[in-house]
C-alpha cells in the first residue's frame, strides 16, 4: 500500500477519533446527569479491543499488524480522552482557580485539577512499554509516544499562555479549567514544543524515506503523518484559522454551546 494512503488514513483517523469523542461529550452534555458516566462505562470494550489489538499486533512486523496497532493504540487514547472529557477521570481539584495566586501555586492548582489523566496516561505509556520491548512491532508504543508528548506540551501551553484558545468544545464538566488557560503572547514553552514536535515529524520522515520492508514504510508513513499533525495542531494555538469547523458541523447544537468564541480547540 502507498505511503500517501496509509498517511491519509492517518489523517481521517485523527480527524474522526476526535470527532467521534466529541459528539459523544456534547450529546452527554444535553443528556442526564449520569450520561457522561455512562458512555465512558459502555465504552470500555473498546478499550480492551485496543489492548488485545496492541499484544496481538505486536508479535510480528506486518503491514496489517501495523495498521492494527496504530488503530488500537488510537482506541486506548480515545478512551482515556473520553474519561477526561466526561470528568470520570480528572483530579481532585474542580473548582475555578482564584485570582491572587502566585504561579507556582496556580501551577500545583492546575496540577490538581488534571492529575488523575495524566498519571493514567503516564501508567498506559508505562504498559505499552511493557507489551512492546523487544517485540517485533513497536508502531503501538511510538504512535502512544507522539501523543503523549503533543497533549503534555498543548496543556503546557494552555497553562502558561497561547494567542487563541478554543474553549468552543470544553464539556459542562470541564468548565472549570477555562479560568487555568491563559490567553496573551507565546511563552518558551511554545517554541520548545513545536522543535521538537517538527524534529519528530522530521525523523520519522526520514525513516519512512529510508525504509525498504513494507511494514516499515506504512509504519513510518503513519507516524509522520501523526507527529505532523500534532506539530499542526500546535501552530492553531497562534495561526487564526477557524479549525473547530472541521468537527462543528457534525455535531448537535445544544444551548450551552451558541455563541461561543470561535478560538482553538482542547
Amino acid at each position: 500500500m502507498s505511503p500517501w494512503i496509509a498517511a491519509l488514513i492517518a489523517v481521517f483517523a485523527w480527524w474522526f477519533f476526535t470527532g467521534a469523542i466529541l459528539l459523544l461529550v456534547r450529546r452527554a452534555d444535553a443528556g442526564d446527569a449520569v450520561a457522561h458516566g455512562r458512555n465512558v462505562f459502555l465504552s470500555v470494550p473498546l478499550l480492551a479491543i485496543g489492548a488485545a489489538g496492541v499484544v496481538v499486533s505486536s508479535t510480528e512486523l506486518t503491514v496489517l499488524n501495523v495498521y492494527i496497532a496504530f488503530l488500537s493504540t488510537l482506541l486506548i487514547w480515545g478512551w482515556i480522552e473520553l474519561a477526561f472529557l466526561s470528568g470520570v477521570i480528572t483530579g481532585p481539584e474542580r473548582t475555578p482557580c482564584p485570582d491572587g495566586l502566585t504561579p507556582a501555586d496556580r501551577f500545583y492548582r492546575a496540577w490538581q485539577t488534571v492529575s488523575y489523566h495524566e498519571l493514567l496516561l503516564a501508567f498506559a505509556l508505562l504498559v505499552l512499554v511493557t507489551i512492546t520491548r523487544g517485540a517485533e512491532n513497536t508502531f503501538a508504543f511510538w504512535t502512544y509516544l507522539i501523543l503523549f508528548i503533543a497533549r503534555i506540551s498543548a496543556k503546557l501551553n494552555l497553562f502558561f499562555g497561547v494567542p487563541r484558545i478554543n474553549t468552543e468544545f470544553v464539556p459542562r464538566t470541564l468548565e472549570h479549567l477555562k479560568s487555568y488557560f491563559r490567553t496573551g503572547p507565546i511563552t518558551l514553552a511554545f517554541p520548545i514544543g513545536i522543535t521538537f514536535l517538527s524534529i519528530t515529524a522530521a525523523c520519522f520522515g526520514e525513516r519512512l524515506y529510508a525504509a525498504t520492508l513494507p511494514a516499515d514504510v506504512i509504519g513510518f508513513a503513519l507516524l509522520t503523518a501523526l507527529a505532523s499533525l500534532a506539530t499542526l495542531e500546535h501552530w492553531l494555538m497562534v495561526v487564526p484559522l477557524p479549525d473547530a469547523k472541521l468537527w462543528r458541523w457534525m455535531l448537535p447544537e445544544t444551548t450551552q454551546y451558541q455563541d461561543k468564541d470561535q478560538t482553538h480547540e482542547l
